[in-house]
């Protein structure tokens, strides 16, 4: 009996089509914000986000590296956790979760092929 509802819940193929969302990484477009752009790169295994990295985001001087040092990881940690763009902002981060927002909807788009 234990088998079997083992087997039920290793089904990658229902993972995939319940997300829509295709194998692979996606660089979203780089998203201009009024501190500079912000790019999100995600991938997608087994239909489902397992990593998002910031290849590009403000980080020209302290104050930016301190917010971005913050706001980052909590944006990724968001979009791991909702599978999704509809994540909330990080306050005191408003651009750039803006532009991560923006961002993260372009790499989806692009791996909902």
């Amino acid at each position: 009996p234990s088998t079997s509802a083992s087997e039920s819940t290793t089904t990658d193929s229902t993972t995939a089509t319940t997300t829509g969302l295709v194998d692979g990484t996606y660089s979203g477009d780089a998203v201009s914000t009024r501190y500079g752009n912000v790019q999100v790169q995600v991938t997608v295994s087994g239909g489902v986000i397992t990593d998002v990295q910031v290849p590009q985001y403000p980080n020209n001087d302290r104050k930016d590296q301190q917010i971005n040092s913050r706001a980052l990881p909590i944006l990724i940690s968001e979009t791991t956790s909702a599978q999704s763009a509809s994540i909330s902002m990080v306050s005191g981060a408003t651009y750039t979760s803006q532009g991560y927002i923006g961002s993260l909807q372009s790499a989806l788009d692009q791996a909902q092929q």
